[in-house]
């Protein structure tokens, strides 16, 4: 998959498992799992960028006696969210574009 892409696919997914509820990093990663494989390394550059552009917010909580950082989706997180599946109908929609000759041959 083209990486452009597939960050752009990763940015969202980690917004949505923020969408209803703050969360932590390792706990992200478990809640992805059933639909998307991501690793720390992967993860936490993806957070920063999204932190950075406003998109998610961070709060630092004790746990355990350690920091753990706890992410909270912001508006324009949400907005991204949304502008996601209207652009998931148009890309839906060429995919069928693509395909309809494999179908018609099949």
């Amino acid at each position: 998959m083209d990486i452009q892409l597939k960050r752009g696919l990763l940015n969202v997914c980690v917004l949505a498992a923020i969408k209803n509820e703050d969360s932590y990093g390792y706990q992200i990663i478990k809640d992805m799992k059933p639909y998307v494989e991501i690793s720390e390394s992967t993860l936490y550059p993806i957070l920063r960028r999204l932190e950075a552009a406003e998109m998610l917010s961070v709060r630092t909580v004790e746990y355990n006696g350690r920091l753990r950082k706890y992410y909270h989706i912001e508006p324009p997180g949400l907005k991204r969210i949304e502008d996601f599946k209207e652009e998931w109908k148009e890309m839906a929609s060429i995919y069928q574009f693509v395909v309809r000759e494999e179908e018609s041959h099949e």
